[in-house]
């Protein structure tokens, strides 16, 4: 199983209330501009959780971003946004 790496996500809404991530920070502070946002569907992760999965282009590279909603229905935090930690070769 992969690990779970949380990400900061800068995120647009539209009127609909989809959202649409635009910048990943890595955890040392990189940003990461997305291309393009391919395809949002829900979908389990390999790094275990249920949640959507955003396949997004970045730097030309197809890669998965997903958003793991929270249990808890009350407060102010709705999910964090993590990819999977791809194994060192």
């Amino acid at each position: 199983m992969s690990p779970k790496v949380y990400v900061g996500v800068l995120v647009d809404h539209d009127p609909e209330g989809q959202m649409r991530p635009r910048v990943i920070t890595w955890e040392d502070g990189t940003k990461y501009e997305i291309d393009r946002v391919l395809d949002i569907r829900q979908a389990a992760s390999p790094a275990g959780s249920q949640g959507d999965r955003y396949t997004i282009r970045v730097q030309g590279q197809q890669r998965y971003l997903y958003f793991e909603r929270s249990t808890d229905l009350t407060g102010n935090n709705i999910g964090r946004w993590f990819v999977e930690r791809r194994a060192a070769v």
